[in-house]
């Protein structure tokens, strides 16, 4: 099984990189923008905006998704959650059956309550549908810094393919079939770290830093273990790693939103300034879940509450800090 010739749908940040790194691992490369004009602009300066700064590679190929679908072993679809879904549907029409369509974005969709393989399934009914998640930040993948990622494929020989295509000396992806697992973590921990964000912007701290992330994680595997992922998974890259990653640096545009919520900022301003951060769509949805399953996250829920004006910064932090002692776990 061989994946010689990869599309990266999306030419914003994280689509840009993954091409770079991808082309440098020696695969033909592809990066599809979804705008037309885009493309042309992105084509001629070699950089996408959403990248300043990282030159994309001599030989990675720029085109329109609508220039039309050329030969190509594997898709990686780069695009927001929300939006994923319509990506998935562009190239239905085109898609040779058994190609593996690898689902970038951490997230929820709302409305549906899926999960991202979920929606290529249903969009694309000729695709493999596989996720990549972990913890890794547009900009250091794009400059060759070392990350480590987890891919999830149902089919563990397909899992396996893909990790030894893309993958390279700075891109090292682990494999596994836990697709569920491996969705749970990217999608709850940007909720998680925009929790991380408002206790650093409210100087509340190291000690109160480490205890939410700490709690935040019991939360995370609550509602994994509800769902069905495994505990290795949930410890792993794409679990605790990335919620280490997303609740501590501020490249993570949830732990930014976080910290805008925490030094003042109203949450509309919040939501204006970091449009891309995906805990604000996944939040809502992601309690809906939990509360349907009796999966208690009082974390996740005072950040839902927040950003839909039902609840003050103040008022959650001392819902939460005047909780019921109880057992860790």
């Amino acid at each position: 099984m061989s994946f010689e010739r990869i599309m990266v749908v999306g030419a914003g940040a994280w689509g840009s990189a993954l091409a770079n790194v991808i082309a440098r691992a020696g695969r033909t490369v592809t990066l599809a923008a979804r705008d037309s004009t885009a493309a042309a602009a992105i084509r001629k300066r070699r950089e996408s905006p959403r990248l300043p700064g990282c030159r994309i590679d001599e030989r990675v190929r720029i085109i329109a998704l609508s220039d039309g679908p050329g030969p190509h072993d594997a898709i990686l679809l780069a695009v927001p959650s929300q939006q994923l879904r319509g990506a998935a549907a562009a190239i239905a029409p085109w898609l040779r059956s058994g190609t593996p369509v690898v689902g970038c974005a951490k997230g929820i969709e709302q409305g549906s309550r899926k999960f991202m393989t979920e929606a290529i399934a249903e969009s694309a009914p000729a695709a493999v549908p596989a996720i990549l998640s972990g913890p890794s930040f547009a900009c250091d993948v794009a400059r060759g810094m070392p990350t480590a990622v987890t891919l999830a494929v149902n089919n563990e020989s397909v899992a396996a393919a893909l990790v030894a295509a893309l993958g390279s000396a700075t891109l090292r992806p682990y494999h596994t079939t836990d697709v569920r697992g491996v969705e749970i973590g990217g999608a709850a921990k940007n909720i998680l770290a925009i929790a991380a964000g408002i206790v650093s912007g409210r100087g509340m701290g190291a000690s109160a830093g480490a205890a939410l992330i700490t709690r935040s994680f019991a939360e995370l595997v609550r509602f994994g273990t509800a769902f069905g992922a495994r505990a290795e998974t949930l410890t792993g890259l794409s679990g605790l790693g990335d919620l280490v990653l997303t609740c501590s640096s501020p490249q993570s545009r949830n732990f930014s939103l976080g910290v805008g919520l925490g030094k003042g900022q109203s949450p509309a301003a919040a939501r204006k300034a970091a449009a891309l951060a995906e805990g604000l769509f996944t939040a809502p949805v992601l309690v809906e879940m939990a509360n349907a399953r009796g999966v208690e996250m009082p974390i996740a829920a005072a950040v839902a509450a927040i950003l839909d004006e039902r609840l003050s910064i103040d008022a959650a932090i001392e819902s939460l800090l005047t909780r019921p002692f109880r057992a860790e776990g």
